[in-house]
């Protein structure tokens, strides 16, 4: 978070001082009466602006992935390594989960809560009973706006499709639906 204030800090700095340097050359070129020098410096001004908020943009929207991506591996992690910690960390008390598993030839639904989620964990981390290292563990970022995002991430229960928010900074996952692997 603090490099994040730093940056955002250097960047208003730095849009300051173009916007400053152009004014103050606009200014002058005005004043001796070079007008097409005033208009192609404005130009390079409002350039150099949007190119700095651009970046700015840019560099928000790589950091709200790594964070949306981060809420995703705590989330997997959690139940790999009956981390109760990471689930608290990614997913959201309130989150409604519900999923489809195979089951005599046919799929039945099974919802779990937040409570559920973190019982699940510690059965796992008391028992010992962790998947091997070759169990499927990957997240796929399907979209990320400025408040909501959606992940799907592969295991070896099978894929969940996770549904995020983002509460006082920090990605939560709200809304999980996920499906055992289908049959072959």
């Amino acid at each position: 978070m603090r490099m994040t204030v730093e940056r955002m800090t250097m960047t208003t700095t730095v849009r300051s001082v173009t916007v400053e340097r152009m004014t103050t050359t606009v200014r002058e070129a005005l004043r001796r009466g070079r007008t097409a020098r005033a208009a192609r410096c404005v130009l390079v001004a409002v350039v150099a602006v949007a190119s700095l908020g651009l970046a700015s943009a840019v560099e928000a929207q790589s950091m709200d992935r790594a964070g949306v991506e981060r809420a995703a591996l705590d989330y997997l992690e959690g139940f790999y390594e009956g981390s109760t910690e990471k689930l608290r960390h990614s997913v959201h008390p309130e989150v409604v989960k519900v999923g489809f598993a195979m089951q005599d030839g046919s799929y039945h639904q099974d919802p779990m809560s937040f409570e559920q989620m973190l019982s699940y964990a510690t059965s796992v981390h008391d028992s010992g009973r962790f998947p091997p290292a070759s169990a499927p563990k990957s997240v796929e970022i399907l979209d990320v706006l400025d408040q909501t995002a959606v992940a799907k991430v592969y295991a070896w229960w099978g894929s969940d499709y996770l549904s995020m928010a983002r509460y006082e900074g920090a990605w939560k996952i709200v809304q999980v639906l996920w499906q055992s692997p289908p049959p072959a």
